[in-house]
């Protein structure tokens, strides 16, 4: 399997493209001088575009991906609100755009030339929007308020349209501020990281009376740890077994281990990384975790352990300024 990591630098406005060895050892294929603040990315699931929110000027770029993964600008269109996060349906169908200061969630159109196309949607009054997550059996959209404490869940139709679910949300307590979720590959669970109290909540998605339900909440932060808690992604590796999240004001990464039905996470220790960790991922093999310092202008790539899911720093490189975001393809 061949892989391809991409780097969004917002503050020199540059996505670096590089090709993940077997070995875990980055190669610098390309430099691509982004339109603007680059921030949040998302692969197509047909793996041949990439899609970037840039500010000031609240739009979706899309990129062509070639066979080695190098990009092409290949579109524009304009976001309402400030890009915070992207992602996609399952079928590569349209865009949904989370925006935090703008309070919105945006649908965008995706023609089949794998472009992005004007806003179709926008739902305002979403306060502290931070991401849009929808669920593997791409019925249901998952949109974090950090504001609410609460995740609000949001029905998918066939032409893209959002409408409130039958359950409309589902509460964290009071003071989390739900940021980010990843979801188990057996459609049971999701995880959602907690960015003002540094915790994981795991989602039981369809519990026996039929409403999704909170059935963990662990913190994610040593013990005894008393600063500011601050944090930021997460990510599950493909085959469910391990669980990592990052804190930007301790500048970790946090380890869990999955039970094996999903339902339940085990802290097993921290690994320190890159200053300010304000986005990480995981290779499609599990076998790496590529973290970026948003304040260290770097990233280091660490290799997982594969019975325990601790980290082991391989190397770091240098990147552009401010990197917040890493996006991995899967070429073969």
């Amino acid at each position: 399997m061949q892989q391809v990591v991409y780097i969004a630098s917002p503050e020199s406005q540059q996505i670096h493209v590089w090709q993940l060895a077997s070995s875990g050892q980055l190669t610098l294929l390309q430099v691509v001088d982004a339109p603007g603040q680059v921030q949040p990315m998302v692969i197509s699931p047909n793996k041949q575009h990439l899609y970037v929110g840039v500010r000031p000027t609240f739009s979706a770029i899309s990129y062509r991906i070639d066979a080695q993964g190098l990009l092409t600008q290949v579109g524009s269109a304009s976001l309402p609100g400030s890009p915070t996060h992207l992602s996609t349906d399952r079928q590569g169908r349209f865009l949904f755009s989370a925006s935090y200061s703008g309070e919105t969630l945006s649908v965008s159109p995706i023609d089949a030339e794998g472009i992005v196309g004007e806003p179709i949607q926008q739902l305002d009054g979403l306060s502290g929007c931070h991401s849009s997550n929808i669920d593997l059996e791409n019925r249901v959209l998952w949109a974090p308020c950090l504001k609410e404490d609460r995740i609000r869940l949001y029905d998918v139709s066939a032409e893209g349209e959002l409408s409130v679910a039958a359950q409309a949300d589902l509460h964290a307590v009071e003071g989390a501020g739900p940021r980010h979720m990843d979801f188990h590959p057996n459609q049971r669970f999701a995880y959602c990281v907690n960015e003002l109290n540094s915790t994981v909540d795991v989602i039981e998605l369809h519990s026996v009376a039929g409403n999704a339900r909170t059935v963990q909440s662990l913190d994610a932060m040593p013990q005894g740890f008393a600063d500011t808690r601050w944090a930021a992604d997460i990510h599950l590796t493909p085959n469910g077994r391990f669980l990592y999240c990052s804190d930007r004001t301790a500048s970790l990464l946090s380890i869990f281990q999955v039970s094996e039905d999903g339902s339940t996470l085990t802290l097993v220790g921290h690994q320190p990384t890159e200053t300010q960790p304000r986005g990480f991922n995981i290779d499609h093999r599990g076998e790496f975790v590529i973290s970026a310092g948003q304040k260290s202008q770097h990233i280091e790539v660490y290799r997982i352990d594969q019975e325990s899911g601790k980290l082991q720093p391989l190397a770091r490189y240098a990147v552009g300024q401010g990197p917040m975001w890493v996006s991995v393809l899967a070429l073969d």
